[in-house]
Order: structure tokens, then C-alpha cells, then sequence
């Protein structure tokens, strides 16, 4: 049978066009896709599991990002999360632990969309991190079950240029920090991506496929900068790979054709059981 993506889209990103991101996929592999609109939307919650849910969102939020003490959230915080699951308000400037999200997020699934036939790939407007080294890191994705991939973590976790950072110090010394973020967008349009950025599409085509490669492989990255497949770690390596080259090394382009072709196999183990892979 045909592997599933079930793609819950993330209703604060209009410039994503769900649509056309489908369609990408179906054209490079035989497989199903079916837009699901966000993802509490089609798993509603009922009023004991919206109270549970907001504490458990509450204690994923991030306040330190070099501690991984989790203190217990105040009575606020709880109630900030239950308004954002019944309404369209936007997480802004939080951050939340990826793989606690992920885990949220898991309990929902039904068990009959729990085998590695089904990949459930949620769009999420949320900024996710996870532990590596001394602190907490932002994460485009989180790859795992489901999979998770951050609008706002497009923009905010793969690094500017280094004259981005240094202008907007230099702007902030003269205080002019909130004009110094539109000023250095327009300057740096070409070398950055922006929360309404036209091409975030065309973008995210790159990063469907990771979760589709780790889905299905078990390896969801290329070490060739000029593959949709590479972990880029700046913004201008991801405007490489997905805009300037927008193609697979030989290798992948390989895989997938076997793929198309019914020769690949799927690695054999449960989509649930492999370990996560975070994308920068």
C-alpha cells in the first residue's frame, strides 16, 4: 500500500501554499496526501483534555535556554495555553522543547495511523528547540513521530549573515533597534527569510522531504550543500539548497527514482520506534 502524508497545516502561515506543497510530493513519489487543516482542528479536544493539554504545553515551554531545570508553570501560563488552543493567538517570542511537543502531539493520533504507512507531518507556527551540548537550540524540525516542522523556526534558527548581526548592534547603539530589523530585511532581502517571505513554499518543499526521507529511511539529511536533503545551519545555506539549487544530489535523485519504481525498500521498523533527528 501507498505510504500517507496527513499534513496539518498551520492556518498563521498564509503564505504557505498547502496546495502546492502537496502536489510536490505526489509528483516525485507514488504516494497519498491529504491536507488536514491544523492539527487540534481535526483532533478537537474536549474540556478534561484542553486542560491537560494547556499544562502539558505550559510545562514544554523553554525559560531558560541553558538549564534543563523544569520548574513547575505558574496558574498564567496555564491559562495563556488553553486561550491558544481555542483561539488563532500566536506563540511569539516563546519557546517550546521540541521532542515534549512532539509527545503532546503523538497522544492524539489514533493507533490505526500509527504504523509507518502514515506520516503525520505538522506545520506549526510555534519556536521549537532541543537539548544539544550546554543549552537549548532552536530547530526548523523536529523529525520523529510526528513530525514537526516551525514556520517561525525557518526564520529564527538557521543563522543570518554575520554583517546582520553586526549592523543591528550597531543600530541598537544608536537607538534605532526596531528600525534596524526592517532596514537590514530590505537590505539582506536576497540573503535572509522573512516570517512572510513568498518563498517559504518553496522552502518547505525541501524540509517535506527530509521528514519524507526520514519516514521512509531512517536518514532525513545530505552532507552536499547543494541537495533539498542538507542540514543547513545559515539561512544563506538554505537559500542554497532549496531556492538556488532546488534539486537532490545524484544520490538521492537515485533513491527516490527506485522509489518511484517500487525497487527501494522501507526501512522495517516502526516510524514510532526510530530515534528523532532535529533539522537546524
Amino acid at each position: 500500500m501507498r505510504p500517507i502524508i496527513h499534513l496539518y497545516a498551520e492556518p498563521a502561515c498564509p503564505s504557505l501554499d498547502w496546495e502546492e506543497l502537496a502536489h510536490y510530493l505526489k509528483s516525485l513519489l507514488p504516494l497519498e496526501v491529504e491536507i488536514r487543516g491544523g492539527f487540534f482542528t481535526h483532533f478537537p479536544l474536549g474540556e478534561g483534555e484542553m486542560e491537560s493539554l494547556a499544562l502539558g504545553f505550559a510545562q514544554a515551554k523553554i525559560r531558560n535556554p541553558r538549564s534543563l531545570e523544569e520548574l513547575p508553570p505558574l496558574p498564567g501560563e496555564i491559562e495563556y495555553e488553553r486561550r491558544r488552543l481555542t483561539s488563532a493567538t500566536s506563540p511569539f517570542g516563546l519557546v517550546y522543547h521540541g521532542e515534549k511537543v512532539m509527545a503532546l502531539l503523538q497522544e492524539r493520533l489514533p493507533m490505526q495511523e500509527r504504523g509507518l504507512r502514515h506520516l503525520h507531518l505538522v506545520f506549526t507556527n510555534q519556536l521549537l528547540a532541543t537539548w544539544e551540548g550546554d543549552r537549548h537550540h532552536l530547530r526548523v524540525a523536529v523529525f520523529g513521530f510526528p513530525c514537526l516542522i516551525s514556520t517561525a523556526g525557518l526564520v529564527e534558527a538557521p543563522a543570518k549573515p554575520r554583517e546582520y548581526y553586526l549592523l543591528k548592534q550597531q543600530y541598537a547603539a544608536l537607538g534605532m533597534a526596531d528600525a534596524a530589523v526592517i532596514g537590514l530585511e530590505q537590505e539582506l532581502q536576497d540573503r535572509i527569510l522573512r516570517y512572510d517571505d513568498p518563498r517559504m513554499t518553496e522552502v518547505m518543499k525541501g524540509y517535506a522531504m527530509q521528514a519524507l526521507f526520514y519516514h521512509l529511511s531512517g536518514d532525513p539529511f545530505c552532507a552536499d550543500p547543494q541537495c533539498r536533503l542538507f542540514n543547513a545551519h545559515w539561512q544563506e545555506e538554505v537559500i542554497a539548497a532549496q531556492l538556488k539549487s532546488g534539486r537532490f544530489c545524484p544520490a538521492h535523485q537515485g533513491k527516490i527514482e527506485e522509489w518511484q519504481h517500487g525497487e527501494g525498500e522501507l526501512a522495517n521498523n516502526t516510524a514510532m520506534a526510530r530515534p528523532q533527528a532535529t533539522s537546524h
